[in-house]
Formats: C-alpha cells, structure tokens, sequence
C-alpha cells in the first residue's frame, strides 16, 4: 500500500481508519480481511457494511472509512501499554450487557431475550407510574418496556 495512506487511525478495542485517498477504502479493507489472522481482525467494515451503521463517509469526514473490529478479547495498543480492559464499542462484551431489575415486591425471574439499552427509560417511567411514551423518542421509534417485568405496583 502507499505511503501516508492513511489520514488518521484511532485503534483500541476497535479500529477506527480514515484515508488520505478514499478509492482506495476497498483495496485496504481486502487487505486487511486477507490479514485477519495475523492481525487478530473478527470483522472489517467498509462501503456498504459500513453505511448501515454510519452515514457514508465520501459524504460525512467524521464517519472512518473502515472499522475493524478486533478479535474478542484483542485490545489493539502500543507493546508497553499496561491496559487490560476497555468500555464502550463493538466487542462482545460491550453490546452484551447484564441487567438487572429490583425493587420492593418484585417477583424474581430471569429474562434471557435480547433488549435495548433505549427500553430501560420507558421501563422506568412505567415503574414509577408515569408514562414511558412521554418520551418523544419512545413514541417515534415504538420502544416498548423491557420484557419479563412484573411492573404491577
């Protein structure tokens, strides 16, 4: 690949690639798939996989133009670097979070359904009584409470 090709990179528990020369995001992203062993890569995002996630970056400069996501547990940093976790991103770990739900006279049980993080706003304003749609964006996106809770007070 050409030198400098590469406008800035931000890399940790996700590698964010913006390019000095955007026709050659495709040349890049296959080169990196063809690394993805040596490089502990799980995923690579660019044109279209990218788009569904981000606004299209020949269009937004803030948008990368690839995204690598690491193998799970793979932190990309310098050799010497004393970090052993990471918040926030694409990892396994970061959009798979426990939740747990209490309050007095709850009965227990365990809900294993996927959710969102936006059903937990809604689910509280039911909890407290008010109304969960109150929330604009509840109501333009349709979120629903969280499933499973028995919100009978």
């Amino acid at each position: 690949m050409a030198p400098n090709l590469a406008a800035q990179v931000t890399a940790d528990d996700v590698a964010l690639i913006w390019l000095a020369d955007q026709t050659k995001t495709e040349a890049v992203a296959r080169t990196l798939r063809d690394n993805a062993t040596t490089a502990e890569i799980s995923e690579v995002f660019s044109g279209e996989g990218l788009n569904a996630f981000f606004p299209d970056p020949t269009l937004d400069s803030r948008t990368p133009d690839i995204v690598v996501i690491p193998n799970q547990g793979v932190i990309y940093a310098k050799p010497t670097a004393t970090k052993i976790a990471e918040h926030g991103g694409f990892a396994h770990d970061d959009v798979n979070v426990a939740l747990v739900v209490s309050r007095a006279g709850m009965r227990s049980s365990v809900v294993k359904t996927p959710v969102q993080t936006t059903q937990i706003a809604p689910t509280i304003l039911e909890t407290l009584g008010l109304e969960g749609d109150a929330l604009e964006a509840v109501r333009m996106e349709k979120t629903q409470i969280l499933p499973g809770l028995d919100l009978d007070r």
